[in-house]
């Protein structure tokens, strides 16, 4: 009787065995399903800080919503749920502001590309909207092809297409619509929140309205 139980434990010692053996191995990629050109590294809600270069303030950001994409080739930020900007002189006043309804930042090589409504200020009350706006910050430039209405202490200018130095104080429409001069008690009041305080010294703006041949910028 021991002899047959010893047996039959061998028995099903050995199938189990074979059993075993017949089994597909499968292995799971986990790492195949993931899209590191979809994927964010990282996201942050609802933000509020300070950009800075060698030591020295120079922005101040805002946004609901800000995705970093810095894992492929061209890293960019990206803020769809709209973006708040603010620029800082030496003496942390604010010198210009901007808004946009979504931005998106190309980090490698320094360039913003602002979308849907987007709103320029410049001291004192100085107002620049389009529809899309470029903002260089390697050559220090402003640009766009899109619709452009600027207002002035002094004048309203509208056109298409705009170039401009990133402190707003030499530009050009390339195809303007008109230029008309306007009673400064009657242009719009940029929002509080973006009024720079007293104190910048940036120079009395260059406008140029003649039409100009300009070289596309390729992104």
């Amino acid at each position: 009787m021991m002899r047959f139980s010893r047996i039959l434990l061998l028995l099903l010692f050995a199938l189990l065995l074979v059993g075993t053996g017949c089994k597909e191995e499968r292995k799971v990629d986990v790492a195949a399903g993931l899209n590191p050109d979809k994927m964010a590294t990282m996201t942050t809600k609802n933000i509020s800080t300070l950009i800075s270069d060698s030591g020295v303030i120079q922005y101040k950001i805002v946004a609901p919503l800000w995705k970093v994409y810095d894992q492929i080739d061209t890293p960019y930020w990206i803020f769809p749920e709209g973006l708040y900007l603010q620029k800082y002189d030496r003496a942390f006043n604010v010198i210009s502001t901007v808004a946009a309804d979504s931005a998106r930042y190309f980090k490698d090589r320094k360039l913003w590309k602002l979308m849907g409504r987007v709103e320029l200020t410049k001291a004192p009350k100085d107002l620049f909207q389009s529809a899309e706006l470029f903002w260089d910050q390697k050559s220090n430039k402003i640009y766009s092809d899109s619709f452009i209405h600027i207002e002035t202490a002094t004048h309203v200018l509208e056109g298409i297409g705009f170039i401009s130095n990133d402190k707003l104080t030499e530009y050009r429409v390339v195809k303007p619509m008109g230029i008309f001069p306007v009673n400064k008690d009657d242009l719009k009041e940029p929002p509080a929140a973006s009024s720079p305080q007293s104190g910048g010294e940036d120079p009395q703006a260059t406008v140029t309205v003649t039409p100009v041949a300009t070289d596309t910028v390729e992104l």
